[in-house]
C-alpha cells in the first residue's frame, strides 16, 4: 500500500487523471487525461508556432484577448489539478500506508498541489495584470507602415521636477530601426539646441517659420529644443486640439515635429519615459547597478554650494531615491554628461529587468510602469516590435550624437549638415559589384 501511494502521487503529478483511470473514478480520470493531452497539443502548437511564426504568437500574447484566453486557461488548469490531487489522496488511503511514511506521502503530495496550482493561479494573476497594463500603457489605434524601409520612435525622457512648471524633456532621441534587419541606430539630440526648424504643416512651425523663437523670441524663458513641449503644452495647447484623442498630448505632438524638422525623417511613434516615475520602477525592480564613472555631487540648494551627498566612481546599487538624484544632478557636470547618465540609467534598468525578474515582482512593476511609459504606440504593433526587438538585440547600436565633437554648435547649428549627417547614418551600406 505504501508503493501503491507513492505511484499514485507520482502519476497524478506527471499525468493528471492518470491515477483516477488506474484505481478511481474513471470519468474524472478520462476527463483529467483529456485535459492534459489537450494543454500539451497546445503548448506543443504554440512551441511551433513560436518557432515558425514568431510574430503571430507574440501578438496573440500581446494583446487583451489574447492574455485573457491565457488567463482562463491557467485557471481552468489551476482547478483542474486542484480536484485531481484531492482525489489522489482520498484514492491513496493513508492509514493503510506505512506509519513512517505517511507523513511524507502527505507533505510530497501538498507540495506538489502547491507548486502546480500555484503556479497556473500565478500565471492566470499575471496574464489579467499584464492586459489591464498594456491597455493602460498602449492605444488601440491603426498600424503605421515603415517608411523607406524604417521604423522612426522619438524617445523623450521627461523631467517633471517639483520645482518645474510642467514636465521638460531633457533627453530627446530618435531611434530609427531597420523594418528588415532591426538595425536600430540612436540619434542623441542635445535638448539646448537653438532655432530649431519643423517639419513641414507644424501648427508651431507656423509661429516660427525661420527656426524656434529666430524672429520674434519664444513665449517661454528659452527659446531652446527642450522649451518647445512647455511652450506647446501650457500656452500653445490650442494649436494641437487632436493630440489628447491621438494618444498623445499638444507639448509632444510639437516636439516631435521639431525632431522631425531637424533630422529630416518622418517619426511614426514617441515614448515618453517620466524619469520621476523611474524611481517606483527601479524600487519594485529591487533596486539598479550602475557604474559610477566620475564622482557626481547631489545639491540641496538652487546656488548649488551645500553638498548632500557624492556618488563615488565605482559599482554601485541604488534604490530609486538615489538613482534618480543620479540621472537628474546637474552642477559640476555639463548638459551631455547628464544626458549620458540618463541613457545609462535606462540602459542599465532595461538591462537588469530580467524575465524571471519582472514576473516575481509583476504587479508592482505594471504598477510604475503605468507611471513611467506613455506612448502611442498601437497595441496591435506589439507583436512585431517585440519580433524585431529579438533581431535588435543581436545587433550592435549605432549611435549618432549631435554633440560638439561631431560638429554640431548647440547655439548656431547647422540644420543641413546635421539631417546630412542622418542621411549617411542611415544609408545602407554599398553592395560590391562582382568582377566581370
Amino acid at each position: 500500500m505504501t508503493t501503491r501511494a507513492w505511484w499514485l502521487v507520482v502519476l497524478n503529478f506527471v499525468l493528471p487523471g492518470s491515477a483516477q483511470v488506474l484505481a478511481g473514478n474513471r470519468r474524472l480520470g478520462r476527463f483529467g487525461l483529456g485535459a492534459t493531452l489537450t494543454l500539451v497539443v497546445l503548448a506543443i502548437t504554440a512551441g511551433a508556432g513560436y518557432l515558425f511564426w514568431p510574430e503571430v504568437v507574440l501578438t496573440v500574447f500581446t494583446n487583451s484577448i489574447g492574455l485573457w484566453a491565457a488567463a482562463a486557461v491557467f485557471a481552468f488548469y489551476a482547478i483542474t489539478w486542484l480536484v485531481l490531487t484531492i482525489n489522489t489522496l482520498s484514492l491513496i488511503n493513508l492509514i493503510k500506508a506505512a506509519p513512517g511514511a505517511r507523513p511524507l506521502i502527505a507533505a510530497f503530495s501538498a507540495a506538489l498541489m502547491v507548486i502546480v496550482c500555484g503556479t497556473a493561479g500565478y500565471g492566470a494573476f499575471v496574464a489579467t495584470s499584464a492586459s489591464g497594463f498594456l491597455s493602460s500603457v498602449f492605444v488601440a489605434g491603426p498600424s503605421e507602415p515603415p517608411v523607406d524601409g524604417r521604423y522612426n520612435i522619438l524617445l523623450l525622457g521627461g523631467d517633471a521636477g517639483a520645482d518645474r512648471d510642467g514636465l521638460r524633456p531633457d533627453s530627446i532621441s530618435v531611434v530609427s530601426i531597420d523594418a528588415s534587419t532591426g538595425q536600430a541606430t540612436t540619434i542623441s539630440l542635445p535638448r539646448n539646441l537653438e532655432d530649431v526648424p519643423f517639419s513641414k504643416g507644424s501648427a508651431l512651425g507656423k509661429l516660427y517659420p525661420k527656426g524656434y523663437g529666430s524672429i520674434d523670441g519664444c513665449d517661454v524663458s528659452a527659446c531652446m529644443l527642450n522649451s518647445i513641449y512647455t511652450e506647446a503644452e501650457l500656452k500653445r495647447s490650442f494649436l494641437y486640439p487632436d493630440a489628447v484623442a491621438q494618444g498623445s498630448n499638444p507639448g509632444i505632438q510639437a516636439t516631435l515635429e521639431a525632431a522631425q524638422g531637424i533630422t529630416g525623417l518622418t517619426i511614426q511613434y514617441f515614448v515618453l519615459i517620466d524619469m520621476q516615475g523611474f524611481s517606483d520602477l527601479i524600487d519594485a525592480l529591487g533596486g539598479v547597478d550602475i557604474d559610477v564613472k566620475n564622482r557626481v555631487p547631489v545639491h540641496t540648494d538652487e546656488t548649488f554650494t551645500k553638498v548632500l551627498f557624492w556618488f563615488e566612481p565605482g559599482m554601485q546599487h541604488m534604490d530609486g531615491y538615489h538613482a534618480l538624484w543620479f540621472a537628474r544632478s546637474r552642477h559640476g557636470t555639463s548638459d551631455y554628461d547628464r544626458m549620458q547618465r540618463q541613457t545609462q540609467m535606462q540602459e542599465a534598468l532595461l538591462a537588469q529587468a530580467s524575465p524571471a525578474n519582472v514576473l516575481a515582482k509583476f504587479q508592482g512593476v505594471a504598477a510604475a510602469g503605468t507611471r513611467v511609459v506613455k506612448t502611442d504606440v498601437p497595441q496591435g504593433m506589439l507583436g512585431y516590435f517585440v519580433n524585431l526587438a529579438a533581431k535588435t538585440k543581436k545587433l550592435p547600436v549605432i549611435s549618432v550624437p549631435m554633440i560638439p565633437e561631431n560638429g554640431v554648435d548647440p547655439e548656431n547649428p547647422d540644420y543641413a549638415a546635421i539631417s546630412a549627417m542622418v542621411a549617411a547614418a542611415l544609408a545602407p551600406p554599398p553592395t560590391a559589384t562582382p568582377a566581370p
